[in-house]
């Protein structure tokens, strides 16, 4: 019988495709089929230092000298590369997470929209001037890349997820070690490749795989980086957030969330049977975004394989009826649960409070707006939501009153690399996308210029 040898993916660091220090491998499943379709370098905080280290010299050398003119060319013709090989990308991400290539080509094709429309930002990081109160000083200010990023990217959409972060950090300036879900690490990989033909100087970006916990851990407190941005549950984000406290170090963190699609009886229900489906099913509900808490006025109402099941029984436990699907599809193979609809859930069940990441919708009616914004507020995650309405004036109010970072008036699941996302509560901290999102990757310096050359009182200031 002819063995057929798995692609090999290696870290990249400084440029160089290298095998973890520890000698170590693991092997990526792809879940489609529930078999090893690729290994991966298993790493650990060997390799985390001299990843780190590389960043730092990069920073300190070319890539920290070029201006903001330089860093959009590079940014742009990485745009170009991308677009060029979407295909063959979206292809590796479909073995790597096993999700839908039409999914995944959509991605794709949208992903160098983020390096053009941040690279037209990278020489714009403009600094202010400030008429104070002492006319003998000329005081400026200058945003500054905030260092060396390390960038955590959960398996669900890798590549995507990835450019968020590093199509501004790029464009502010900064370096990046990259590691990526230990379920799909291979298109980090391919993306260094297409930066090295792109022309960035080595260092620039760096990627680390590994599997288990062990390479994050390392690089969320790591004294050398400077800003950690994580997406991911609430309960690893909230661990990020605590080690990269221990050195000072700033964090940008989306988070999960519970999402509310509000459908009041003036509603074009086709329209929000449309959103309602695209919000929860697609992408098999394994999104942050996902919609999965349906309040539906009452004049209309009618491992994560084994998480998503129990959360299933758990339901029907509490009282909730299963409506629809809410059992495991065996028929496909690998691993495959039905899309499921939940009637009779009260706001106080577990599937009604906690995130999924699954193909479940939760539906609560309400009778009132009033109400309908108290149950859309009555959760500790705020990342986005919905309001279903023809009446424009209540589709603003209810929206305003949403206590969200992001809601759609009549839509669901729109992003744009121009507009910030990022949640209240425990869905995080800072925004993606967006100017935001290069100034999360910045840091403000003043400076104080002494015009008239005169001798001051040392003790005294201004």
């Amino acid at each position: 019988m002819t063995t057929v040898e798995l692609p090999r993916y290696q870290h990249v660091i400084d440029g160089r495709r290298v095998e973890a220090a520890s000698g170590q491998r693991y092997d990526s499943v792809d879940p489609y089929l529930g078999a090893p379709w690729a290994s991966a370098a298993d790493g650990d905080a060997a390799d985390v230092d001299l990843a780190v280290a590389a960043a730092r010299r990069a920073l300190a050398g070319p890539w920290g000298q070029l201006t903001g003119f330089g860093r959009a060319a590079l940014m742009r013709r990485l745009g170009d590369l991308i677009a060029r090989d979407a295909d063959r990308l979206a292809e590796v991400e479909t073995r790597d997470t096993g999700k839908l290539l039409r999914e995944m080509r959509g991605q794709l094709g949208t992903i160098p929209q983020w390096f053009y429309y941040f690279s037209g930002l990278a020489d714009k990081l403009e600094g202010t001037t400030i008429p104070g109160d002492k006319p003998n000083f000329l005081v400026y200010t200058r945003r500054e890349p905030a260092g060396v990023v390390a960038a955590i990217v959960p398996w669900n959409s890798p590549l995507l997820l990835l450019c968020w972060k590093l199509a501004p950090a790029l464009a502010a300036g900064c370096t990046m070690v990259a590691k990526p879900s230990d379920y799909s690490p291979a298109s980090a990989v391919e993306l260094a490749a297409l930066m090295d033909e792109a022309g960035f100087p080595p260092g620039v970006f760096n990627v680390v795989t590994g599997f288990g916990p062990a390479v994050g851990k390392a690089l969320a407190a790591h004294p050398d980086v400077d800003k950690v941005a994580f997406t991911g549950s609430t309960t690893v984000g909230a661990q990020v957030a605590a080690a990269a406290a221990a050195n000072i170090t700033g964090v940008l963190l989306e988070l999960g969330g519970k999402s509310a699609h509000v459908v009041f009886d003036d509603a074009d229900l086709d329209a929000a049977c449309n959103g309602v489906l695209a919000g929860v099913f697609a992408a098999t509900g394994q999104t942050c975004m996902a919609g999965s808490r349906l309040l539906v006025s009452r004049a209309v109402h009618e491992p994560q394989y084994r998480k998503v099941l129990s959360f299933l029984e758990g339901a029907a436990g509490e009282g909730a009826t299963v409506t629809a699907g809410g059992r495991p599809d065996d028929a496909l193979g690998g691993f495959f649960v039905q899309p499921t609809v939940l009637t009779g859930v009260k706001p106080t069940m577990t599937v009604a409070c906690e995130e999924v990441f699954g193909p479940v919708l939760s539906v609560i009616p309400f009778d009132t707006e009033d109400e309908a914004v108290a149950l859309a507020n009555d959760s500790r995650y705020g990342l986005a939501g919905a309001v279903w309405t023809k009446d424009i004036h209540r589709g603003h109010r209810v929206a305003h009153a949403m206590r969200t970072g992001t809601v759609w008036i009549n839509a669901y699941r729109v992003v744009g690399p121009d507009v910030p996302f990022g949640g209240y509560g425990l869905s995080g901290l800072g925004r993606e996308n967006g100017i935001e999102a290069v100034h999360e990757y910045t840091q403000t310096k003043a400076i104080w210029v002494e015009l008239t050359g005169g001798t001051r009182d040392p003790f005294t200031l201004g």
